[in-house]
Parts: C-alpha cells; structure tokens; sequence
C-alpha cells in the first residue's frame, strides 16, 4: 500500500472519530467511573474484538446483505438498543440499595469484556462502515489480506486511544463525583447508558440509498 494512500485512509478514521461519543465510547466512560481505568480496559478489549469480527463480515461481502435487508438491519440494531437500555435501568434500580448497603457490584473482567463485545457487535452500522470504507483504499493490484490487516490494525489501534481517552476522562469524572456518591455514580453511568441506547435507536434504520 503506497505510503500516501495510508496516510489519507489515516486521516480518514480520524476526522470519523471527530464527533460526539457514540454506544461504545459512553460505555467505557461509564465502566471507568464505576470501575476504573484499569478494569474497564476488559471493556476496550470487547469492543475491539466485535470490530474486528465486523471486518471480517465486512471482507466477506455480509456488508451488503445487512445494507440492503431492512429486516435485519433493524433486528442487530433493536438488540442492542434494548441490550444498552437494559444496562442502564439495572445501573439506575441498583443506585438506592447499595446506597443503603454501601456495597455495590463488582465489575468482573468478563462481564466487562462482554459489555463492551454485545455493545459493539449490536451496531449493524459498524459493518456497513467498514464494508463501504476499506474498498475505498485498497489498490487491486496488490494482495488483498495485506492490505485488509493494515487498514484493520489501523482502525483498531486509533479506536483503542479514542476509547482509552474517553476511559480517562470518565475516570477524572468519578474522582469530582467522589467513590462515597455510589448512588450518584449508578445514575450518571445508568443515564450514559441509555443516552447511548438513545443515540443508537435515532439512527437511521434504512441503511441501503
């Protein structure tokens, strides 16, 4: 892949990432309050690996079945809107008890990684993304697995960062909060949650034009 095709494919996945925090980026800004950084790292690694899935999807042409079936489309999407509104009413109905209790749930490292893989996985648009992006900047004179595995390392490795900066600022967040807040902290995260469910049921449903 020619250096300066790179570069703009670059430029491309960043000037993407230059928007408001969507499903996946309020999740890890969730799970670093309630949690920390460090653990929600579990929720980045989930998230990466449903990207990565997706490309694979994508390589093999599932894109355009989901772009061009309504059905299913809308199937993937209301999934993960219920998946996200139903994290975020638990996070709400949760605040009052362990405020009596002091005690709250432990994020455990699979229930974060599973967190973060249903979230991204329940997004049929991310297919759809990586199904029109990558033709976009691969050269078919060159062999096309090469080509596959840098622009996808690239995507992963840029997403990572914006995710861990999100993670970051939500961890900044707990500490203006205070860890005493527990109650606080489960409606914030909880309202996060289904803000998220929100941004993904506004989408448009009919991906095909």
């Amino acid at each position: 892949m020619p250096l300066e095709t790179y570069l703009i494919y670059l430029a491309a996945v960043a000037v993407f990432f230059a928007t408001p925090p969507d499903t996946s980026q309020l999740l890890i800004v969730s799970n670093a309050i309630r949690h920390g950084l460090r653990r929600s790292l579990w929720t980045v690694a989930g998230d990466l690996s449903a990207n990565a899935l997706q490309m694979t999807a994508a390589a093999f042409g599932l894109a355009a079945v989901i772009a061009t079936s309504a059905q299913a489309f809308a199937v993937i999407k209301w999934a993960g809107v219920a998946y996200l509104a139903w994290i975020g009413l638990s996070l709400m109905l949760r605040a009052e008890p362990e405020m009596r209790t002091g005690a709250g749930v432990a994020g455990t490292r699979l229930r974060l990684f599973r967190q973060g893989f249903v979230t991204s996985l329940a997004n049929p648009f991310a297919v759809v993304f990586f199904g029109a992006l990558f033709p976009q900047f691969i050269d078919p004179a060159l062999p096309l697995l090469p080509q596959l595995l840098i622009l996808g390392a690239t995507y992963l490795a840029v997403d990572g960062a914006i995710l861990l900066g999100w993670g970051w600022l939500g961890r900044r967040a707990a500490g203006l909060i205070g860890t005493r807040s527990r109650a606080v902290v489960n409606r914030v995260c909880g309202g996060l949650m289904i803000a998220a469910a929100g941004l993904l049921a506004l989408k448009d449903p009919e991906p095909a034009r």
